[in-house]
C-alpha cells in the first residue's frame, strides 16, 4: 500500500477560495502558521454565504455523498443544496417557525440533516441536533428548555414513538422523515410542496445559531450555544487537520446529534469546496466501512479511535486505498499500538485532535507533523487561533512537563471565534467557567519541551465512552429511584475498547441482597430512562462508599481504585 503523503502542502491554489474571503494564514519563515486573521462580515449567515454562494459560481460542484444502510448512493451538488435548503426553509415557515425559534433535529444520519440544519439557518432559528440514543425524558426536558416549536425526526426503530411522547408532554409539532407515522407532518410531502424561492432573512452574526446539549458532572446537560461566527473556525480544523483540498471527498464517523458531526461533516469541509460523505450504517461493521472507503474513493476521514480499534483486525491490504491521503482522530485517548497498528498497514499516520463541544478544534497535529515517535501519545500542538496554558488551581502557569488545567485566554479582550457564547438559561455557570477571565476546559495534560500536549483526563467526573460524554449524576438520579438502591455512585471504568465504561457502585436498601439478578435489572432500569450508552456496564454491590474530608461521595478514589 502506499505511503503516508503527509508532507508540508499547505493546500496552495492559483485560484482564490470562498473560504480566503473569511480567513488568512499569517506564515512564517520555516512555513508555520504564525497566526490566523478572520473578517467576518456583521450578517454573515453559513447557509446564504458559502452555500448559496457556491450554487452559484459552482452549481454542478459536488457537496454531499449519502449512502443509505441498504447500500444506495445519493449524490447531491451545492445547487441541490441550495434549492432543497430552500425548500426546507419555506416548509418550516409555513409551520410557524420564525426567526429566533429553536427546531430539534433528530435525524441520524439521514441527508434530510444537512438541507434541515441549512433551512434553520436561513430562517435565523436556532437548530438543536439531538442524538437519537436520548430516552423520551431526555427530548422532553431539552424542548422545554430550548422553548423548541418543531422536532424533526427519522422514522426508525422507536424513535417516532419517543418523539410523539415528548411531543404530546410539551406541544411540539412533529416532522417525521421516511415512513409516515401517526398524525405527524410528512417531510417528504410538505417539502415537495414548497417553494425553492427563498428571499434572505437579516440575521446577525452574534444571533444563537446552535445549541448542543452536553452532559456535566451534575445536574442535567447543559445547553451549550453557538452563534453565526463558528463556522468559521472550522476551516482550520478542514484545512490544517483533516487536511482538505477543493474537490476531495471527507468522512467524519459521527451522529448528527453530536457536535463532531459540526466539525468534520459540514462547515470547514464546505468552505474548502470539498464534498461531505454521510455513511448511514444501522450496525457497525469494519469491512463495510472499508468498502465504502475503497468504493467512494474517500480522500480524508475522520473517526474515534474506537473505530480505528476494528479497523485493523481488518485485512487493511484486501482493500484499494490508494487514494485515502490524510487520518484524523479525536473523542477519545488513541491507542499507541493501534495508531502504530494503522500506519504500519497503510502508511498513513492517524493525527490527534482535541477540543469540547463549547469549541471548535483547540488542539491537533496538524498538516506535516504525522504522529511519529517524537509525539506518539500527544494530542498535538495548540491551534494558532486560540492561545491556551495549563495553570494549577490557583491559576497560576505551570511549568513544562507538569499537569495544569487547559484554559482558553481571551483575545484582546474578546471572547476567542469558536468558543461559545453561553450557557442556555444558566448564566451562573458560564460565569463560573470563565472564573479569572479564562475559559476553564476542566481538562488535563501536561506540555514537552516541543510544545507537545499530553492529555491527562478530566479533573471533574464526566465519563467518556467510546467518544460519549456521560455525566455520572444522570445515571445516578435513575438508580435512587430503584426501591432497592440506598445509595450509589457512578463512574467510569477503564476499558481497552471504550477509553471507560459505566460502573455503577450501589449500596442496597435493607431487605435486598446483592446478586448478578439484580444487578441486570438495575441495568435494565436505566436503559428504559436514558439513553443506551448511559447504562452501567457494571454494577458493584458495596457496604460502603469512599468520601471526602467534608463527607461527599469521592468518585476519584473509586476510580483510583478500579485501576489499580
Amino acid at each position: 500500500m502506499k505511503t503516508d503523503i503527509e508532507d508540508s502542502e499547505r493546500l496552495g491554489t492559483d485560484m482564490a477560495l470562498l473560504y480566503e474571503e473569511f480567513y488568512k494564514e499569517n506564515i512564517g519563515k520555516n512555513g508555520e502558521i504564525t497566526g490566523i486573521t478572520t473578517r467576518i462580515p456583521d450578517n454573515f449567515n453559513f447557509a446564504y454565504d458559502v452555500i448559496d454562494r457556491l450554487a452559484k459560481d459552482e452549481p454542478d460542484s459536488l457537496a454531499l455523498v449519502h449512502r443509505s444502510a441498504e447500500g444506495k448512493t445519493s449524490r447531491y451538488t451545492f445547487s441541490d443544496m441550495s434549492r432543497l435548503s430552500n425548500k426546507a426553509a419555506n416548509m418550516l415557515k409555513g409551520l410557524g417557525v420564525h426567526k429566533g425559534d429553536s427546531v430539534m433535529l433528530l435525524l441520524k444520519r439521514r441527508f434530510e440533516f444537512w438541507i434541515s440544519i441549512l433551512a434553520i439557518h436561513k430562517l435565523g432559528a436556532v437548530a438543536i441536533p439531538t442524538s437519537h440514543m436520548v430516552s423520551a425524558q431526555d427530548i422532553t426536558d431539552r424542548a422545554k428548555r430550548a422553548a423548541a416549536r418543531v422536532i424533526i425526526c427519522v422514522n426508525s426503530g422507536d424513535i417516532c414513538d419517543k418523539v410523539k411522547k415528548a411531543c404530546d408532554d410539551t406541544g411540539m409539532l412533529q416532522i417525521t422523515v421516511g415512513d409516515r407515522y401517526s398524525d405527524s407532518v410528512s417531510f417528504q410531502e410538505m417539502l415537495m410542496r414548497s417553494s425553492d424561492e427563498m428571499y434572505r432573512v437579516p440575521t446577525k452574526v452574534t444571533d444563537d445559531m446552535l445549541y448542543y446539549f452536553t452532559s456535566g458532572t451534575s445536574g442535567e446537560p447543559k445547553a451549550v450555544i453557538h452563534d453565526f461566527s463558528y463556522p468559521i473556525a472550522h476551516i482550520y480544523t478542514a484545512k490544517n487537520w483533516h487536511g482538505i483540498k477543493k474537490g476531495d471527498l471527507h468522512l467524519t464517523v459521527a451522529d448528527s446529534g453530536w457536535a463532531k458531526s459540526a466539525w468534520g461533516k459540514l462547515y470547514g469541509q464546505w468552505l474548502m469546496e470539498a464534498a461531505v460523505l454521510v455513511y448511514d450504517y444501522e450496525q457497525f461493521y469494519a469491512g463495510d466501512l472499508l468498502k465504502v472507503l475503497e468504493e467512494e474513493g474517500v480522500n480524508t476521514f475522520c473517526a474515534p479511535p474506537t473505530i480505528y480499534k476494528y479497523l485493523v483486525l481488518e485485512d487493511l491490504a484486501g482493500y484499494n486505498l490508494n487514494r485515502l491521503r490524510h487520518t484524523t482522530t479525536a473523542g477519545e485517548p488513541m491507542p499507541r499500538e493501534v495508531s502504530q497498528k494503522f500506519t504500519k498497514m497503510t502508511g498513513l499516520y492517524v493525527r490527534e485532535g482535541f477540543g469540547q463541544t463549547e469549541t471548535a478544534l483547540l488542539i491537533c497535529h496538524s498538516l506535516g507533523e504525522g504522529r511519529d515517535q517524537n509525539c506518539s501519545g500527544s494530542i498535538g500542538k495548540v491551534s494558532p487561533l486560540y492561545d491556551l496554558r495549563l495553570v494549577d488551581e490557583d491559576g497560576n502557569e505551570v511549568p513544562r512537563g507538569t499537569e495544569g488545567e487547559i484554559v482558553v485566554i481571551p483575545q484582546d479582550g474578546k471572547r476567542p471565534l469558536g468558543v461559545f457564547k453561553g450557557y442556555l438559561g444558566d448564566e451562573d455557570q458560564y460565569r463560573q467557567v470563565w472564573e479569572g477571565g479564562v475559559y476553564h476546559t476542566k481538562d488535563k495534560a501536561f506540555q514537552d519541551e516541543d510544545g507537545n500536549y499530553y492529555f491527562v483526563g478530566r479533573n471533574d467526573d464526566v465519563i467518556k465512552s467510546s467518544g460519549y460524554r456521560i455525566g455520572p449524576s444522570e445515571v445516578e438520579d435513575i438508580l435512587m429511584k430503584h426501591p432497592a438502591v440506598f445509595e450509589c455512585a457512578v463512574t467510569g471504568f477503564p476499558s481497552k475498547t471504550r477509553g471507560a465504561v459505566v460502573k455503577a457502585s450501589v449500596i442496597l436498601n435493607e431487605g435486598f441482597e446483592g446478586s448478578t439478578r439484580l444487578g441486570t435489572e438495575l441495568q435494565e432500569y436505566v436503559k428504559k430512562r436514558a439513553a443506551i450508552y448511559k447504562y452501567p456496564r457494571i454494577i458493584s454491590f458495596v457496604d460502603s462508599l469512599p468520601r471526602t474530608a467534608n463527607g461527599k461521595i469521592s468518585r476519584a478514589k473509586i476510580r483510583q481504585m478500579d485501576a489499580k
